[in-house]
């Protein structure tokens, strides 16, 4: 992965991380859908996902490539203690 689509990648997430009360926020909005661990994981990676997609349109001008997805899924799994953590 481009190296500067990556240090956006993990402000991202260090933002995310940050953010824990917006994360809380919008967890206990949607809890009424669903209050498990697995639905709030998912909501924080969506949130990633969704930089991770447009950081590589904004800085390499394209959509990112199959082996850049696979590297952002091996980059969120490696984190996801750290994400887990957020609520």
């Amino acid at each position: 992965m481009d190296k500067v689509l990556m240090e956006k990648i993990k402000q991202k997430i260090h933002e995310t991380i940050s953010n824990k009360d917006e994360i809380r926020q919008i967890i206990q909005s949607l809890s009424s859908i669903d209050n498990s661990k697995s639905f709030a994981l998912g909501i924080v990676v969506g949130r990633l996902y969704n930089a991770f997609y447009y950081q590589t349109k904004r800085i390499l001008n394209r959509e990112p490539t199959e082996i850049e997805f696979i590297e952002f899924l091996e980059f969120i799994k490696n984190k996801k203690s750290d994400l887990e953590n957020l609520w």
